[in-house]
């Protein structure tokens, strides 16, 4: 993402953050965006906790937590107004 940022201007473009982890969270990752794209217009961005991994194996999202996860987003995005 760093890279990628300090690579191409995005100067008077919007950029929405988004954030899928396995239990961290976002960290610094928005401030990151809005600190190499200052010229950029940053929306609200989304952080959720997606599949974790252990003993090698993936745990993937289903069921209710994919159920919850869905509407967040909806609803993140209706917040955001793109939906």
């Amino acid at each position: 993402m760093k890279l990628f940022l300090k690579q191409y201007d995005l100067k008077g473009k919007t950029i929405i953050p988004f954030n899928t982890n396995a239990g961290y969270g976002v960290g610094s990752s928005f401030e990151t965006v809005k600190a190499l794209a200052p010229d950029s217009k940053i929306l609200e961005g989304f952080s959720v906790e997606g599949g974790k991994e252990k003993d090698g194996i993936l745990l993937v999202m289903e069921g209710e937590k994919e159920k919850k996860v869905e509407a967040d987003v909806k609803k993140w995005l209706e917040q955001i107004r793109l939906e």
